[in-house]
């Protein structure tokens, strides 16, 4: 039988719909056999789907998404197969956390320049102790009715260049990719077809990655294309990074992005999980 991976997805501990055992058990569903669960800057729903993974036979490899800035750019790295309780990640992620809690302050206080109140309130109380992300501030903006759609919230308020944008430098790459190192996992560039950057800076980015103990790079997304695939794996046999597959799955709603459907790694090619 062939292994089904999927190594990036997001449940409550962040921004995703579902809590985490039922991330695993919707994985089950949809025959994944090895999954990861990559929260946004925390690992607050590790231990809830590590247990549900024991129970729907899924093999389970612990994970985080990580936002970083390298030269004014911000860039998602994954760790995955991390120690859960290394010191040093656990440092680092209580910075992100207070990174997160002050912008979300400041993104609350540009809504209420709009007239828009008691967004800060709402959005702690909805992300239940987990990571604050603007996926709470569009889905407040919808509840309120502010907006029709959580698209519409990023295009009128929260997105770059809106009212409501507040830039944020977030941990530095090199400490990124070392907190994962550390905590014996593999750092993996998130979907990189994303960044909109042109070739040159690709380039740069993806040389600094390795020096720093960067691994990996995801190849295929929930969103690819087939000929993001191919550039992605032209990084990847170029840099010696090892390729990795992931949904990038946060909600059932979202009927284009699902747990495990996703498009067939290229052969030819050193997968992630040779790795762990």
């Amino acid at each position: 039988m062939t292994t089904l991976y999927d190594l990036h997805c997001h449940s409550t501990a962040s921004d995703g719909a579902l809590m985490p055992a039922d991330v695993i058990l919707r994985a089950s569903q949809m025959g994944v056999s090895s999954l990861a669960l990559t929260d946004h800057d925390t690992i607050n729903g590790l231990a809830e789907a590590a247990k549900a993974a024991i129970e729907n036979n899924i093999n389970f490899i612990p994970g985080i998404e990580l936002s970083t800035t390298w030269e004014n750019k911000c860039f998602h790295i994954l760790g995955l197969n991390i120690d859960p309780d290394n010191s040093d990640l656990v440092a680092g992620i209580k910075i992100q956390q207070s990174l997160r809690v002050e912008r979300a302050k400041k993104i609350s206080l540009k809504l209420e320049k709009k007239s828009i109140p008691n967004s800060y309130e709402a959005v702690i109380k909805a992300a239940k102790g987990g990571m604050v992300t603007r996926a709470h501030f569009s889905n407040y903006l919808l509840a309120q009715n502010y907006v029709s759609t959580q698209q519409q919230a990023f295009d009128r308020y929260l997105g770059k260049g809106k009212p409501a944008f507040v830039s944020t430098v977030w941990a530095d790459l090199h400490d990124a990719v070392n907190w994962i190192n550390q905590s014996g996992g593999v750092a993996v560039v998130a979907h990189p077809m994303r960044y909109k950057m042109t070739a040159s800076w690709m380039r740069r980015f993806l040389t600094f990655f390795k020096e720093i103990g960067g691994q990996g790079i995801e190849v295929v997304t929930g969103r690819s294309s087939p000929d993001e695939i191919r550039r992605s794996m032209i990084y990847a046999n170029q840099y010696d990074l090892a390729a990795s597959v992931g949904s990038d799955f946060h909600t059932p709603d979202n009927q284009w992005v699902e747990l495990g459907r996703l498009a067939p790694l290229p052969k030819n090619i050193k997968p992630v999980w040779e790795l762990f």
